[in-house]
């Protein structure tokens, strides 16, 4: 029996096929989430402390500019707005570190899985395996 339907419903048809259908995952989707399963967190710690230290800044601001509060709270302004200035200067050494220590927690994990990938050994010092001659 011929099918009648053209290339694009076929594969709209296999789309929902594959929705319902048992989900396997290969290596290189395993090794996509580990990756982010690192770099995410220390992202999204780096976003949070980052807004947070451009509205102490702007906050601060505020308050110097007397838009906030009374008009005799200028330090007060001062030391929010150096909050917020500090903030943002400790904000990528806490990302990096955050980063780092992800990475030594999954480094090992990632590495196995992309030897894996790659048909590799497991020869991680970058030194090519000597052939017999």
């Amino acid at each position: 029996m011929q099918s009648s339907y053209d290339a694009r419903q076929i594969k709209f048809t296999e789309h929902i096929r594959e929705s319902y259908g048992e989900k396997r995952e290969s290596d290189l989707e395993r090794l996509r989430k580990l990756d982010g399963r690192v770099k995410r967190p220390a992202a999204a710690l780096a976003y949070i402390l980052g807004v947070a230290a451009a509205l102490l800044l702007g906050v601060g601001m505020c308050i110097c500019m007397g838009e906030i509060g009374a008009e005799n709270l200028f330090y007060l302004g001062v030391a929010v707005g150096a909050a917020g200035i500090i903030l943002a200067a400790v904000n990528y050494p806490i990302y990096r570190a955050v980063l780092k220590s992800r990475k030594r927690k999954y480094s090992a994990e990632i590495i196995a899985l992309s030897n894996k990938i790659l048909g590799e050994d497991g020869n991680t010092d970058g030194a090519q395996p000597e052939e017999n001659k």
